[in-house]
């Protein structure tokens, strides 16, 4: 059996590390290397890095930002926010990611999960769905870091997404996002029966036991911030929890 992974989130706007509910409220929290590097001493699988204003501000991501996370850290790095071009995707991948996450532009143009996939490998191209509620057992997809409803089925466009090309798939609740009330059990499990790529479950966590639920029901793995970032569960403790749980996990000394 594969290990679940666990993936801290860096959102990432000006250059510092912020967290708000519901992709609204934004508060500053720390700077990101700071961040990374702890994140990667206590054990953390991944490490993802969104910046958060990039594409509404059609803006090209802070490469100088994401170099030096990068050079911090050993463990798989994800970075997202602002891809609009192949030539973006290799420019991120060249400051150190190793995966590349999109999701306003796949939506905008569909063909650049195609071309990237094509160009670097699916392992390294994840598409990430913003998805809202619109009626019961029913999600919209969203761009723009929350503010645009596309009126596209989330579940519908996860399937394109995969034959497009994409090897792995962000899902993030919007409803759920810092509520910390539970992972979004119903949408996650939707797209995971609907695909056969890893799907990685976003927004919502606040306890232990959430971690466990999503994993155990159909994510592949496991993606919170605010929770790591103000040490309310620390990872070292979350791997024990889900052990305990029966989940496998890696253990926090494989990367020490």
């Amino acid at each position: 059996m594969l290990a679940k992974r666990i993936i801290p989130c860096l959102d990432v706007d000006k250059g510092r590390v912020v967290k708000g509910k519901k992709f609204k409220d934004i508060k500053d929290v720390a700077d990101p290397v700071e961040l990374a590097k702890r994140y990667n001493q206590e054990g953390a699988d991944e490490l993802v890095f969104y910046d958060i204003t990039a594409s509404n501000e059609s803006r090209n991501i802070f490469l100088d930002v994401v170099e030096n996370v990068a050079a911090e850290i050993a463990i798989p790095f994800t970075v997202g926010g602002g891809i609009r071009t192949v030539e973006d995707i290799h420019r991120v991948l060249r400051a150190g990611a190793d995966k590349v996450s999109i999701n306003s532009a796949a939506v905008e143009k569909p063909e650049l999960l195609r071309d990237a996939a094509r160009k670097f490998g699916a392992q390294c191209i994840v598409l990430s769905i913003d998805a809202k509620q619109s009626a019961a057992g029913a999600w919209e997809v969203y761009t723009k870091g929350g503010r645009n409803n596309t009126g596209m089925d989330a579940v519908v466009w996860a399937k394109q997404g995969e034959a497009l090309g994409a090897g792995e798939i962000v899902v993030n609740a919007i409803d759920t996002d810092g509520e910390k009330t539970g992972y979004n059990l119903e949408l996650t499990k939707a797209i995971a029966n609907a695909v056969n790529i890893p799907i990685v479950a976003s927004g919502g966590a606040g306890e232990a036991a959430h971690f466990s639920d999503v994993l155990k029901d159909s994510a592949d793995a496991a993606l919170a911030a605010s929770v790591f970032h103000y040490g309310e569960i620390p990872l070292p403790d979350l791997k024990k929890y889900l052990q305990a749980n029966d989940i496998v996990v890696r253990s926090e000394r494989t990367w020490k």
